[in-house]
């Protein structure tokens, strides 16, 4: 059985440390506190993170990463590739931040003398605990959302306190200009963002309220607004054009953008209106002021982690909570109306400094 570690051991310094958090986009944004957090109690460690060959792009950008290693869970050949490189590491230490079967597994067979995992009540898979060698973990000492769970795992290498930061390095882009064109905007006049995909049917507002929204930007805040959907995904360019129908001419379409350009076009914006979903939280991690639209999903626990940031969650009322689809008689995010988010989107403005356009 897995040891769990006491706040009274005083483990040694590791050299050599292993991430593993193969998926998906807002998880990995919630774990990048946890590798800034070991960058600097252990300057001179090397740095390594496992990660799902989807979602490299994203790691790229975190500066506190020494080695990405890059994994096709999609196919025996990658998994085999990956898991010969992760020998090579030699790691003092393993840390499983995805708590799955699968994950749990992968950090084993990294050879590690330390293999550090969630204690079970905390993994969405809980015979990946019988996979550890030890347990480090809990969000009743350390608050309920998931970026201080993946912090508080941290005792187990003797990190008690961390603050929550994104060392995020973003290339040189044109995308903000490319955007403010399509906008009509000058070089130094301000956005909004909309973003209304997610890979969840179940968490996507209608169009039709978001295009409302743009309206109202425009009205009350003299905000055009620029509608985000996933390149490779068709649904998502679907919705996004009614929602420029719907916006009555107050917002247009986003060109197709990759990571870093998201990155670049969020650092850049005046406010992002999201559901639940990776962009959103690219953009609380950049430092954009975020409104929030939860329904099956808690804001407490996968929400913006700023206090200024606001959300409006019926996760309360909803009757499928994690589920992908909606079963229940009444779809939860019908009750929030377009004038609920913007009231938020009001008092998120009001409160935010001028923020420097780039």
């Amino acid at each position: 059985m897995p040891a769990s570690s006491t706040p009274d051991s005083r483990p040694p310094t590791p050299e050599r440390i292993l991430i593993v958090r193969l998926g998906s986009l807002g998880d990995i944004i919630h774990a990048i506190p946890a590798a800034a957090a070991l960058r600097r109690a252990f300057p001179q460690a090397r740095i390594d993170w496992l990660v799902d060959i989807r979602h490299r792009e994203l790691l790229d950008l975190v500066s506190s990463i020494d080695r990405r290693i890059v994994i096709d869970t999609g196919s025996m050949g990658g998994l085999a590739e990956a898991v010969v490189e992760l020998r090579r590491g030699r790691y003092d230490a393993t840390l499983d931040l995805q708590g799955l079967w699968k994950s749990a597994i992968l950090a084993r067979l990294s050879g590690a003398r330390r293999v550090v995992g969630f204690p079970a009540g905390l993994l969405r898979e809980r015979v990946a605990a019988l996979l550890y060698t030890e347990t480090s973990g809990s969000t009743s000492l350390t608050g309920p959302h998931v970026i201080h769970k993946n912090l508080s795992m941290l005792r187990a290498l003797g990190i008690e306190h961390s603050a929550i930061e994104f060392p995020l390095e973003v290339p040189k882009s044109e995308i903000v200009s490319v955007v403010r064109q399509r906008l009509g905007l000058g070089a130094a006049q301000a956005f909004a963002i909309i973003n209304p995909g997610a890979g969840w049917p179940n968490k996507r507002w209608p169009p039709p309220c978001f295009g409302e929204v743009a309206a109202a930007l425009r009205e009350r805040h003299g905000l055009r607004s620029v509608v985000l959907w996933g390149p490779s995904k068709e649904r998502e360019e679907t919705i996004a054009n009614e929602i420029v129908s719907a916006s009555r001419g107050a917002a247009e379409l986003s060109p197709p953008t990759n990571i870093a350009e998201l990155v670049a076009l969020v650092r850049s914006a005046a406010v992002m209106i999201s559901g639940d979903t990776g962009p959103l939280h690219v953009a609380a991690a950049a430092g954009t002021p975020v409104v929030g639209i939860y329904g099956p999903t808690s804001p407490e626990r996968n929400g913006p982690w700023s206090a200024a940031d606001l959300t409006i969650s019926r996760f309360q009322q909803c009757q499928c909570h994690h589920l992908r689809r909606c079963r229940a008689s009444r779809w939860c995010l019908l009750d929030v109306s377009p004038r609920d988010v913007i009231e938020l989107v009001d008092r998120r403005l009001n409160s935010s400094p001028q923020r420097t356009q780039r």
